[in-house]
């Protein structure tokens, strides 16, 4: 399972880092520390806050979340596979996309849950990056 520093996961989460250390201080996101001591969050913790902190607002509404070229880096959320579609979901700051997409190109891409990427958007098509 892939884990994000703090600083990573602030850039998913849309905040600055002392937001996001100031939560994992008051206990609002798990995390662990590696060998060499850095705080990490596992992915499929960050997944579950990020969606849970877009139901509730990060607080700091008066600071837009903004995407350079349609670009918007996230986490995966949630992976549906049927046997030929799939249906991938990413949350980026508060924006949740949702994209549809062949069952073949998410295994390529070895998309999973808490795993980093980017919904690229063009018109009404949402394209997964794996980052």
């Amino acid at each position: 399972m892939q884990s994000y520093t703090i600083g990573q996961a602030a850039r998913l989460l849309g905040v600055s880092p002392d937001t996001a250390r100031r939560w994992a201080d008051a206990g609002r996101m798990a995390t662990h520390r590696d060998d060499s001591g850095r705080r990490l969050i596992d992915g499929r913790d960050l997944a579950a806050f990020s969606v849970e902190l877009a139901k509730t607002g990060t607080g700091d509404e008066e600071t837009p979340y903004t995407s350079v070229r349609n670009a918007f880096p996230g986490i995966v959320t949630a992976i549906k596979l049927g046997d030929v579609a799939a249906q991938v979901e990413i949350q980026a700051g508060p924006h949740r996309l949702v994209s549809l997409l062949t069952r073949e190109a998410v295994e390529d891409l070895g998309l999973e849950v808490g795993m980093e990427a980017t919904a690229r958007v063009k018109s009404t098509n949402v394209h997964i990056d794996r980052t």
